[in-house]
């Protein structure tokens, strides 16, 4: 098996070493020990969880969910349902931001409309209007 140094891991994840570190931290990553020069040394297919991890990342999912999802993977009696729900859970989360965004938009559209856009910060309605209860 290859291995890769901190610094090649990051680059080959397309991470900072930071993230790496952080990502050990969370327990997304397995702690490696450092060799007797001071290097720690990752398993090559580090990459790929890395690479797992910031996909899902992207897809919206927390770090505890990514953890969650990672468990599962490795879980012999973890099927595709179980995924498929996880997946299907964060769809109706992703929905409901949706719809909460939708209104904080309709909300500040309003408020917009009712400032002239001239004049001073003083008499700004946006501002008059964050300020009420």
């Amino acid at each position: 098996m290859d291995y890769l140094t901190t610094g090649h891991l990051a680059k080959d994840a397309g991470v900072n070493v930071e993230t790496i570190r952080y990502y050990e931290k969370r327990g997304l990553l397995p702690k490696v020990p450092r060799k007797a020069s001071g290097y720690r040394l990752w398993p090559k297919d580090t990459v790929k969880r890395i690479r797992f991890i910031k996909h899902a990342q992207e897809l919206g999912f927390s770090l505890r969910e990514i953890a969650e999802l990672l468990s599962l993977r490795t879980e012999e009696k973890t099927s595709c349902s179980e995924i498929k729900r996880i997946a299907e859970e964060k769809i109706t989360d992703i929905d409901k931001k949706i719809r909460s965004l939708k209104k904080i938009k309709k909300a500040l559209q309003k408020l917009s409309e009712t400032c002239p856009g001239s004049g001073p910060v003083s008499d700004c309605p946006i501002l008059e209007a964050m300020e009420k209860d």
